[in-house]
């Protein structure tokens, strides 16, 4: 800056502010367009249109459309990855999963409603499910998600993952409950994230039971 000139750059605050609008205003934009027109057949150009900005700025929040389509779930599994790092060692793999997943939802819900609508979250989880790319990008990465996962329930239990299975099939029965329960969500009418949380909560308490119980006992 030349002395005497004023600068015109913006405070840091205001900077990461304006930002932060433009892509949830890209985020918000492109899911409005995919659940309304198809996620194949709606192009980065329709979404920069529609915030009124260019490619390149597109670009510098997203990897590309699929980028978009998950960015909401990455802050989900932000928050319970946090969560499960705090537990207590005391605690037991499942236990720990359960808690950390629970007290991740009291501060999801409002992440997420900061973002976008919930229910334009719940239109974006069944498009998810019903186009092909998408579900296979879903069941892709939720291997991700689980291995770890796996790796953080076996550094807590001091276990090495290639010799003990546990971790692995710990962490792979907690993500069949959660995956079961999103979609039972995704099915029904009351599209709150609290009904989501209760519902989460329903079938985690309904594991154990269902794996040593007798079923058939009254």
């Amino acid at each position: 800056m030349i002395e005497g000139q004023p600068s015109t750059a913006l405070p840091t605050g205001l900077r990461e502010r304006r930002k932060r609008r433009t892509r949830d205003a890209l985020l918000v934009a492109a899911l409005e367009l995919f659940t309304a027109h198809g996620y194949e057949e709606t192009t980065v150009d329709e979404i920069t249109d529609a915030v009124e900005v260019s490619q390149r700025t597109f670009f510098r929040y997203f990897a590309g459309k699929e980028a978009v389509v998950f960015a909401v779930q990455d802050m989900v599994e932000s928050h319970f990855l946090s969560e499960l790092r705090r537990r207590p060692a005391a605690e037991a793999p499942f236990e720990a999963m359960r808690q950390a997943v629970l007290c991740a939802w009291n501060r999801i819900g409002e992440t997420v409603e900061a973002v976008i609508p919930v229910e334009l979250h719940m239109r974006a989880y069944r498009m998810i499910e019903s186009t092909p790319s998408l579900h296979a990008a879903h069941l892709r990465r939720c291997v991700q998600l689980e291995h770890r996962i796996a790796e953080l329930i076996a550094g807590r239990e001091g276990l090495d993952m290639t010799r003990d299975p546990r971790p692995r099939v710990a962490v792979a029965a907690f993500s069949g409950v959660m995956r079961a329960a999103g979609q039972l969500w995704g099915q029904g009418r009351d599209t709150g994230l609290e009904s989501l949380r209760a519902l989460t909560e329903t079938y985690l308490d309904a594991l154990t039971p269902a794996l040593s119980g007798d079923w058939r006992a009254p």
